[in-house]
């Protein structure tokens, strides 16, 4: 199964917990910081990156879990 990063976005009155390009939502939570929370969780043991999205739909933050190369390139 290829990694593929974990978003947070809104969903009606919930927050869905979906991967990048889902259909589906992995989990459908009441409040940000409960999706937030099992979405990191699916990141870290993925070791993919977890972007946050706001009520918007607006990327409001990235976090990665990945092996991000150091230095970074470019």
């Amino acid at each position: 199964m290829a990694k593929t990063n974990v978003h947070i976005v809104p969903r009606g009155d919930q927050w869905a917990v979906q991967r990048a390009n889902g259909q589906r939502a992995t989990r459908l939570v009441d409040t940000q910081q409960d999706a937030i929370d099992v979405g990191r969780d699916i990141a870290r043991h993925q070791q993919v990156e977890l972007i946050i999205h706001g009520r918007d739909g607006q990327i409001n933050r990235r976090d990665s879990y990945g092996h991000d190369p150091y230095p970074p390139k470019g």
